[in-house]
């Protein structure tokens, strides 16, 4: 046996049993069964057959266009000011780091609180507060994108080089100082490659985030279920493969430019 798995503990054993309990428990509660899967296939098929071929009318597409525009806008506008609004936030809540010193847990349960919450509840209650459309997605994909970036910020704030900051701290320098000129510089790498995460995460967050009114392409993709247009609903969810797959390109390029 590997060294790893060699002399586990009673209580590990036993946490693993109940892991293993708690799991068959649930595949025979929850999963899927046999004849379900098989009844199913047939149902899909004919989905399928009702949505091909996709809907290419020039009015219907020029309106897809427009609601993908928007659906971009709001990613990349509520991912820039959630990711400007991380990077204050994130500071509080490292540990070691922080000027709330052992305060820095509130900022930390703030974060967890944003990010614990569901962006689809998130964006009911912002639908209730401000209206339908895609300032509350917008809104909802800032509050995602702190809980998000928040978080890795942080650990990679307290994960940066001590020295650095000591030296700065011998001569002197203020938090913020510190923060400047030796916790950011070494932390960047790490918080960028976060940030076009947070930017790819956007993307998709904001095409469902329409299914609740919030704006985008998501709200014509609902529209055209609601209505059982679903040559319509092809050509949506094929533009919004297309448009995922393309930001993934540009983010992993982007990350192996800056690695």
């Amino acid at each position: 046996m590997p060294s790893r798995m060699r002399g586990a503990s009673p209580g590990a054993f036993i946490g693993w049993v109940v892991l293993l309990t708690v799991i068959v428990v649930s595949l025979d509660d929850v999963a899927p069964s046999y004849s379900q899967l098989i009844d199913g296939v047939p149902s899909m098929m004919s989905l399928l057959d009702r949505m091909i071929p996709p809907n290419t009318e020039g009015a219907f597409l020029n309106r897809v266009f427009w609601q993908i525009i928007e659906t971009f806008q709001s990613a990349l506008v509520g991912s820039a000011i959630g990711i400007a609004l991380s990077l204050p936030i994130a500071w509080l809540a490292s540990r070691g780091i922080s000027p709330l010193g052992h305060f820095s847990f509130l900022a930390k349960a703030f974060v967890s609180l944003l990010r614990t919450v569901p962006d689809l509840v998130w964006a009911l209650l912002f639908v209730s507060a401000v209206g339908l459309g895609a300032v509350a997605g917008t809104l909802t994909i800032i509050v995602d994108t702190i809980g998000f970036c928040g978080r890795f910020f942080a650990e990679a704030m307290e994960d940066s080089e001590e020295d650095p900051r000591q030296a700065l701290s011998a001569i002197g320098a203020g938090r913020m100082s510190v923060l400047v000129g030796a916790i950011i510089p070494d932390a960047a790498p790490s918080m960028v490659n976060s940030s076009l995460f947070a930017l790819e995460k956007a993307v998709r967050s904001s095409v469902v985030l329409g299914l609740v009114g919030a704006g985008g392409i998501g709200q014509e993709l609902k529209v055209a279920f609601d209505l059982f247009q679903y040559p319509s609903a092809m050509t949506i969810i094929l533009v919004i493969f297309v448009i995922v797959l393309a930001m993934e390109f540009v983010t992993d390029y982007l990350r192996r430019k800056i690695s």
